[in-house]
C-alpha cells in the first residue's frame, strides 16, 4: 500500500506540464525579440573596441616614426615593416599589432591617411559593407567614438 501512494505522487500531472509549457511560451514571446537585436549591437561595440586598439597601435607607430602609415602602406604597416613609401627608420621589430583584425562582419577596416576627419580616418562600413548607411547599416568611424 505504501508503494501505491508513492507512485501516485511521483510524477507531474498533464495540467502541471501544460502550465509550465504555457509559461515558457509566454516568456519566450517576450524575451526572444529583445535578445534578437543584441547581436548587431555587440558587433558594433566590437568594431569600436577594435578601432580603439588599432588607434593605439597607430599612435605608437607615429611616436616611433614621426608620422602615420600612408594609405598605400595601410594597416599592414602595423604588422610588417613597410617596403614602399616613407620607410620607417625606427619600426619596432615585433610590430605594433600581432595581426590586423577584420571587422565583426568579416570585412577589412578602411584606413586613409591623411584623412578627411583628422590625421587619418579609420572605419568599418558596418553590416552592409558599403559606405554610409543608417541604423544597423551605419558605418563605425574612429572620429565618432568617444
Amino acid at each position: 500500500m505504501i508503494n501505491r501512494f508513492n507512485d501516485k505522487k511521483a510524477g507531474f500531472t498533464l495540467i502541471e506540464v501544460l502550465v509550465v509549457v504555457v509559461i515558457l511560451g509566454i516568456l519566450a514571446t517576450i524575451i526572444v525579440p529583445r535578445i534578437m537585436g543584441r547581436p548587431e549591437e555587440a558587433r558594433r561595440v566590437k568594431a569600436q573596441v577594435d578601432i580603439k586598439s588599432i588607434e593605439t597601435a597607430l599612435s605608437m607607430y607615429k611616436i616611433d616614426n614621426g608620422s602615420y602609415p600612408s594609405t598605400e602602406q595601410g594597416l599592414a604597416a602595423l604588422v610588417k615593416k613597410p617596403t614602399t613609401g616613407d620607410i620607417p627608420r625606427k619600426w619596432r621589430e615585433k610590430g605594433y599589432l600581432a595581426k590586423v583584425p577584420k571587422d565583426p562582419w568579416g570585412n577589412e577596416y578602411v584606413y586613409l591617411s591623411p584623412g578627411s576627419s583628422g590625421d587619418y580616418d579609420l572605419m568599418s562600413y558596418g553590416s552592409d559593407g558599403e559606405p554610409g548607411g543608417e541604423g544597423k547599416y551605419a558605418d563605425v568611424n574612429s572620429w565618432e567614438i568617444e
